[in-house]
């Protein structure tokens, strides 16, 4: 098994607090950890895609600050018409790596660091999944689907006769202003 792309060794650096190290990593996402696909809401990294971290690593006191962007395609349906729809997710991120230790086990504030490699993985994962669309548009004046017939209403009017208004809304079509429908 090929060693992890994400895996960024720190030897060097951790002797050095103040350092800066640039790094530029990328590789498959589609199941980066525990098995998990990225998907949110219909919406997903495809499986194989290939995201990337261009970063910056800052030795600090007690750990060490990732700092950068982080980018992957991404892909779902239009939440009006259902088209496929797709794009590039960036995500700008800012974290912190430190050592695990017997009173902060539970930190959920930072990301474990243990022994001499940085492990990218959990952060690009985390990163991407804040960062897909929870209701993409195909185009911001997509007219969607007509909730009769199921036309798609980009091709123009379905031509349906729409359900009558419910009378008890029927005091707010006065509110409306006249000629529009």
């Amino acid at each position: 098994m090929p060693p992890s792309p994400w895996l960024v060794p720190i030897t060097a650096i951790r002797r050095s607090p103040g350092v800066r190290r640039h790094e530029q990593r990328s590789g498959p996402v589609g199941k980066l950890v525990d098995g998990d696909p990225l998907v949110v809401a219909g919406t997903s990294v495809p499986a194989g895609a290939e995201a990337e971290a261009d970063v910056d690593l800052d030795v600090i006191v007690g750990g060490i600050e990732v700092s950068g962007e982080v980018s992957a395609p991404w892909q779902g349906e239009c939440r009006r018409c259902l088209r496929p729809v797709g794009g590039e997710l960036h995500a700008e991120v800012r974290e912190i790596y430190r050592p695990r230790t017997a009173s902060s086990d539970d930190d959920e504030e930072t990301y474990p660091l243990s022994g001499e490699q940085l492990d990218l993985a959990p952060l690009v994962r985390d990163a991407l999944l804040l960062a897909l669309p929870l209701a993409p548009l195909c185009r911001p004046d997509c007219a969607g689907l007509c909730p009769i017939c199921g036309a798609d209403l980009a091709d123009g009017p379905c031509g349906c006769e729409h359900a009558p208004t419910d009378p008890r809304w029927a005091v707010l079509d006065d509110l409306k202003p006249r000629g529009r429908g």
